[in-house]
């Protein structure tokens, strides 16, 4: 039984290319990402799936020389490339991290995997709603679902963003690991924009040596004591994320940002 990790990353952006190979500290984004997937606790393996394409070699040879296990698969059609990296490495279950979340917190985490194998669903995850910081969305589920999703999935909506399939598939019990809502449920810890990178290199300059293995509960208490800092990528915070009316069949009571410190 292996749980694979499964970190999906390319160098091409609309906003900002190469953008996960901008340093936070002194490493690249992408490895902060991928180190922090690393301290998620159940987890056998983290796997870096990347594009088989030319532009994307820079992404797969700095995930391989940090010495994780790279898989290379279809740049558009993301839902296929994850059902290789699954295939590739013997999964049993996956856990979905996107490589735009160098704050992801692995208590949270490691969290959401508890209430996969707790409680009794196919699909669990830290966003139905949404109400933790934008930039901690994880889900998980079997190897089995995600194939039959590469399977019968046909849109292109439903291939570039892998999991809606799951998501609304009828008789897929879905739980979700509840946040705790305002304020920190407002704040922007994903990176796209420019601005984005700018806050992350800012948190990162104040909490110094710190920061790499900071959990979220640390980020937010940093967040909330600095407003100057959080007004960075302000303009960018995505409210319609909070309102989307996605609801699992579980939801866990509220949790603590003091669960992750």
């Amino acid at each position: 039984m292996t749980l694979a990790i499964i970190v999906q990353a390319r160098w091409n952006s609309s906003r900002l290319p190469g953008k996960i190979l901008e340093n936070l500290g002194d490493a690249p984004a992408l490895k902060r990402c991928l180190d922090r997937c690393d301290m998620i606790p159940q987890s056998d393996i983290v796997v870096c799936a990347v594009p088989d394409t030319a532009e994307n070699d820079v992404i797969a040879e700095a995930a391989a020389s940090w010495g994780y296990t790279v898989s290379r698969g279809s740049e558009d059609d993301v839902l296929s490339r994850y059902a290789k990296a699954a295939r590739d490495v013997n999964a049993s279950t996956v856990m979905r991290v996107t490589s735009d979340c160098p704050m992801i917190d692995p208590q949270i985490s490691g969290s959401v995997l508890q209430l996969l194998n707790r409680s009794g669903v196919h699909y669990a995850c830290n966003n139905m709603p949404a109400r933790f910081p934008h930039g901690l969305d994880c889900d998980a589920f079997s190897a089995e679902l995600l194939h039959e999703a590469d399977k019968h999935a046909e849109s292109k909506y439903d291939r570039e963003h892998v999991t809606p399939w799951i998501r609304s598939k009828k008789g897929v019990r879905r739980a979700s690991l509840q946040g705790p809502g305002e304020p920190v449920s407002t704040l922007r810890w994903t990176l796209d924009y420019k601005e984005d990178l700018l806050f992350m290199q800012a948190l990162y300059d104040v909490m110094g040596d710190q920061a790499p293995t900071a959990s979220a509960a640390e980020y937010a208490r940093i967040c909330l004591m600095r407003p100057d800092i959080q007004a960075i990528n302000a303009r960018h915070i995505d409210l319609n994320r909070l309102a989307l009316s996605e609801r699992a069949h579980i939801e866990t009571s509220p949790v603590s940002m003091d669960m992750a410190a």
